[in-house]
């Protein structure tokens, strides 16, 4: 049996998955299955996994789209290595990566997972330095020092600094907490990373650069933010800390939420339940200019509504990741 088993779920995305399974197969660690999971793709992705002639390959195609959470199980539940990484068909391995990751679950018995740092990569795979640094300290891992992380559930919870794409996992500490979540659809990365902090595992941070994170145009439309935010508010109430200031943090979290899909069904036109959003998470974070705005939207017909939010995000200034995403 394979030492590691690596999956990449895919759906229409075949422009991209030939460089993220060639980043696979050009490891300098060669012992691994590389399961590619296809959630019913249209396009001509079995075309390119056939051109691939690898027996270390396995190609499971569902007939229709079932789901991003569920296709993700479907790979893990046909997973056959001791060690476990999932990423996605948009994204790559640096060629070490396995290589040095498998080196510390081999000599740390009591790690469960180790997470690397990454690259931010645009559509053309072009290195992006700049957005990279960027990257790495808005989300902490700029600070984080290499080895046993002490404080897992506030690095995965409060400072999202882990990335589920950039981590070698223990097969068995994945099945220990039931891996991803079906109810959080659009947010399992997150709540995976979460709900192993709960659990009590323990993660190791290495601070290279082993994994390439793409920010591309498909990423960004309103149908996929309504469901992330959909998905990340039934994260965070479905969560119980047991330190007070967690729960406080996940309090105000859980109101940003409410707030940012509340404006984000306004936009969609959903504008009664936008506006008992907006009131929900005006009872924690008191009214602000973006909550006043949004209720006053929500009463106003909506083709001016459309107007106002398309001339805000015009407006609004670009951050890396905008900017990396504007020059594909």
């Amino acid at each position: 049996m394979p030492k590691v088993s690596v999956c990449i779920p895919t759906y229409n995305r075949s422009d991209y998955l030939q460089y993220s399974v060639s980043s696979v197969l050009n490891q300098t660690y060669s012992d691994f299955e590389l399961i590619i999971c296809d959630d019913g793709s249209t396009d001509n992705t079995a075309e390119i996994v056939n051109n691939f002639k690898d027996n270390r390959i396995k190609y499971i195609r569902h007939k229709q789209n079932i789901g991003r959470s569920k296709n993700m199980r479907s790979g893990f539940e046909n997973a056959m290595g001791e060690y476990f990484i999932k990423f996605d068909d948009d994204d790559a391995l640096t060629p070490d990566f396995l290589s040095k990751t498998v080196a510390i679950l081999d000599k740390n018995s009591n790690v469960d997972f180790v997470c690397s740092n990454h690259w931010v990569i645009d559509a053309n795979n072009n290195r992006d330095e700049i957005a990279t640094k960027e990257n790495s300290d808005k989300w902490g891992k700029s600070k984080l020092k290499e080895g046993v992380i002490d404080d897992l559930i506030y690095q995965t919870f409060v400072l999202q600094s882990l990335q589920v794409g950039s981590s070698l996992f223990r097969y068995q500490a994945l099945k220990e907490v039931d891996y991803m979540n079906p109810s959080a659809d659009g947010c399992e990365d997150f709540d995976l990373l979460v709900r192993m902090a709960i659990a009590g595992k323990n993660g190791y941070f290495l601070p290279e650069f082993l994994m390439e994170y793409r920010f591309h145009g498909q990423q960004n439309s309103l149908k996929q933010n309504l469901h992330f935010l959909k998905a990340k508010k039934y994260c965070l109430e479905t969560y119980s800390f047991g330190e007070t200031d967690i729960e406080q943090i996940r309090a105000r979290k859980l109101a940003n939420i409410n707030l940012s899909l509340g404006l984000r069904m306004i936009e969609n036109n959903q504008n009664k339940k936008g506006r008992i959003l907006i009131k929900e998470a005006e009872k924690i974070l008191g009214k602000s200019s973006r909550s006043l705005i949004g209720k006053t939207l929500s009463y106003l017909p909506n083709q001016f509504n459309t107007f106002i939010f398309e001339t805000v995000k015009k407006l609004k200034p670009k951050d890396y990741a905008d900017k990396v995403r504007a020059n594909n």
